[in-house]
């Protein structure tokens, strides 16, 4: 057991409950590796036929790492000492994605940056209609970690750039149409089906019976916009074309990227369109964690979460003016393969 996260055998069924609900369910380095053991712990379980994460009542289901200790950790110790704690994540992002027996992640309510990471590489994401899906690291000064690489590239069309770019927030219906979700169920129903899992009856049967029709996606209904507008093979494209763009549609997105961090969208943006191109959520964790050591070190990302989080005046002041201010060779050192080698995934423990 860890504080902020809780462990149970429940019949046939392994469950993880997330409860740290007053600070809306924040992963810290501690519950990160409590979770990686457990699910090590029953991978072998031949008790253990199916896992489920969910959280406690609250807001949320996680609303991403507790950024703020990892801002004071990089302050008080370096980034040496801070890198750890992505160390760690990604590696639990690699086994759920692997893991041999079905998991499911109720993602009912906040899901946001590491709450995607537990969830989205599961073999089934169940939303309900307190689901809001977001990676919102640009607005810190960050980029959209924790498989982010992977994941979004793979959305429809441009829309996982637009999220990725963004931080747009997404429903239960958005997540369902844009394949971030597998399922829509409503949150009354979830008791129940914790129930029929532990009680052996098959993931997707359970599932297919509690489903229930998804709200119509008001991201789907933008794909033409966000198509035509992010489809470009520079930033500098999207934001002319976001710029250009006659409905006024663009010049409101446009309004928005004014308020992330300029080095944020850069490195953003060329993460996401290296990502399409990669060949396994393995090379996208890899380049995550290239990335995490340099991006500790720059400044943006402790002045936004200064800005956000912190003294919430909502007024961060980024090291550059615009995008086009960065030099291109920055952003390819920031991917550039480390010295000390790169990330390794296995099921030995953390």
């Amino acid at each position: 057991m860890s504080e902020g996260i809780r462990f149970a055998r429940e019949g046939r069924l392994g469950l993880v409950t997330l409860d740290r609900q007053g600070a809306l369910n924040a992963l810290t380095h501690d519950m990160v590796r409590a979770m990686s053991r457990q699910l090590v712990a029953w991978k072998d379980d031949p008790a253990v036929a199916v896992v489920v994460v969910t959280a406690a009542p609250g807001r949320a289901f996680c609303a991403g790492g507790d950024i703020r200790a990892v801002v004071e950790r990089v302050r008080t110790a370096g980034v040496a000492a801070t890198v750890p704690f992505f160390h760690d994540e990604y590696r639990l992002n690699w086994r759920i994605a692997r893991y041999p027996k079905p998991y499911l992640a109720l993602i009912d309510g906040v899901t946001m940056g590491g709450g995607v990471g537990i969830s989205i590489h599961g073999r089934f994401r169940v939303a309900t209609e307190r689901t809001v899906f977001a990676m919102p690291e640009t607005g810190i000064g960050f980029f959209p970690d924790v498989g982010g690489t992977w994941f979004l590239p793979r959305c429809p069309g441009e829309t996982g750039l637009h999220l990725g770019l963004s931080g747009a927030r997404a429903d239960g219906g958005d997540c369902l149409a844009l394949g971030l979700a597998t399922h829509y169920l409503p949150r009354d129903a979830l008791p129940v089906l914790i129930s029929e899992l532990a009680e052996g009856r098959e993931p997707d049967a359970a599932l297919a019976a509690r489903a229930a029709p998804a709200p119509a996606s008001a991201i789907a209904a933008q794909r033409a916009c966000i198509d035509a507008c992010l489809a470009g093979d520079t930033l500098a494209d999207v934001l002319a074309a976001l710029e250009a763009e006659p409905t006024g549609w663009g010049r409101a997105r446009l309004a928005e990227l004014e308020t992330k961090s300029p080095l944020a969208l850069r490195l953003t943006f060329a993460q996401l369109r290296r990502g399409r191109v990669l060949a396994s959520l393995e090379e996208a964790l890899r380049l995550e964690y290239r990335m995490v050591h340099r991006v500790l070190a720059l400044p943006d990302f402790a002045e936004g979460v200064r800005a956000l989080i912190v003294d919430k005046d909502r007024r961060p002041r980024w090291r550059d003016r615009r995008p086009g201010d960065i030099d291109e060779a920055e952003v390819l050192a920031c991917m550039a393969p480390l010295p000390e080698g790169d990330l390794v995934f296995d099921w030995d423990d953390v």
